[in-house]
């Protein structure tokens, strides 16, 4: 076993993403990314709505399409709790793309602050999971 790893539990509301060890995790927050390596020093993050990053132990690269949340590392263990989780290859494109155009129409609306916030929400949750499903596809915005 290496000495650069850490254990990682991403767990949304259905069902446990992904649990194992890890060389490094990157997630999305507020200001841009934030990396977590091995014997990173105990914080907790609020993680948004984008796409989250991790190198297993075999060197391979895993993503999630991941909406709001937060992260806790704490003695070489990071649990991230997120409301939805997903893998890129279990994105529907049309779906997500139909989603993206019915935020954009509700954002050109007139809508009380609650409304305006949703739809900012699913916009942002659409973008992610184009970008992730379509990651060597340049996307139109």
């Amino acid at each position: 076993m290496s000495v650069n790893v850490f254990r990682l539990q991403i767990v949304s509301s259905n069902r446990i993403f992904y649990e194992g060890k890890v060389k490094i995790l990157i997630i999305p927050t507020f200001d841009g990314e934030f990396a977590i390596m091995a014997h990173h020093e105990s914080t907790t993050i609020a993680v948004e709505t984008g796409v989250v990053r991790y190198q297993k132990e075999d060197d391979t690269w895993e993503t999630g399409v991941i909406s709001k949340g937060f992260v806790a590392f704490a003695n070489n263990r990071a649990s991230m709790y997120v409301y939805s989780c997903e893998k890129p290859e279990e994105i529907d494109v049309v779906r997500a793309q139909e989603a993206l155009e019915r935020a954009e129409e509700q954002l050109r609306q007139k809508l009380s602050m609650i409304e305006y916030k949703a739809s900012q929400a699913s916009l942002a949750r659409a973008i992610a999971r184009l970008k992730a499903a379509n990651q060597n596809k340049p996307i139109g915005f």
